[in-house]
């Protein structure tokens, strides 16, 4: 049976291949972009299956317009994937002060402000599944992405949280966490901070990892595990994409909780009771 399915930043990287991959097989797609030119392909290629949405996420009450244009032309929606973002690269004491406003604006906020919209639609059907593109920075971190890795961060807490609230109502929650992809996320969607040559070294060893064979993924590879959690009865919170994800969220994970096993006679005398 197909889905009616509502996709941001679809004009390129993962929401533009995922578009399609929906679009292939037969589901119909609500697809955003702040330009809709970049959606023209998909437009004469699947016709009325697609209907191309001007939006920035960052305007409340467009992303309301939106989700409310998409339920009523398709007469409802399946799927919601807050897709929509981008990777400022810096450090933390090089970002100025526009620049995190706007990551944490567009990352965290954008996506809320979808989020917001697709409830109602989805309490009224009473099923949906909204499905947050967090990434693996959102539960580790690296230097250079200091307010990339808190706005994946924060949306692992919000989204954690709304499954909890919305499960009641049959609406399910996904987040997929993908390690590094050959996507333009790190060419002409990123934003860099003025460098400071104190930080060069870091950005040597930056540049040295993401250099290794095999580090990146490739993006064509994740619409198969995509169009899986979509289809899914039962969808996971979390799902990994890519090779890296697993070991590294182990290795993190075993590193604090030994830290946490560590401190905890002095967490425990800190409770006073």
């Amino acid at each position: 049976m197909s889905k009616t399915i509502f996709i941001t930043g679809a004009s390129r990287g993962f929401g533009k291949l995922w578009a399609e991959a929906f679009l292939k097989r037969g589901d119909r797609v609500a697809a955003t972009a702040r330009n809709t030119a970049d959606l023209a392909d998909l437009v004469a290629t699947y016709g009325d299956a697609v209907l191309p949405i001007k939006l920035d996420v960052n305007n409340r009450a467009d992303a309301f317009a939106a989700v409310k244009n998409a339920a009523d032309h398709f007469g409802g929606l399946d799927v919601v994937i807050n897709n929509a973002g981008y990777g400022l690269f810096g450090t933390i004491e090089e970002t100025t002060e526009e620049q995190a406003r706007q990551q944490i604006e567009t990352n965290v906020f954008g996506l809320l402000w979808v989020t917001q919209a697709a409830l109602p639609v989805f309490r009224a059907q009473g099923y949906g599944h909204i499905i947050q593109v967090s990434s693996v920075l959102g539960i580790v971190t690296l230097p250079l992405l200091g307010l990339y890795n808190a706005s994946k961060f924060a949306v692992e807490g919000l989204s954690d949280t709304l499954a909890q609230e919305v499960k009641q109502f049959g609406i399910n929650v996904s987040l997929i966490e993908p390690n590094g992809f050959s996507t333009d996320w790190g060419g002409a969607s990123a934003v860099q901070s003025e460098p400071m040559e104190i930080y060069g070294s870091i950005r040597e060893s930056f540049a040295e990892a993401g250099s290794q064979e095999g580090f990146f993924g490739d993006p064509e590879a994740t619409s198969a595990a995509v169009l899986q959690l979509v289809d899914s009865k039962n969808p996971p919170l979390r799902l990994f994409l890519g090779k890296h994800t697993l070991p590294w969220a182990k290795n993190v994970y075993q590193e604090r909780i030994a830290q946490w096993e560590e401190w905890n006679d002095v967490a425990v005398a800190a409770h006073g009771n």
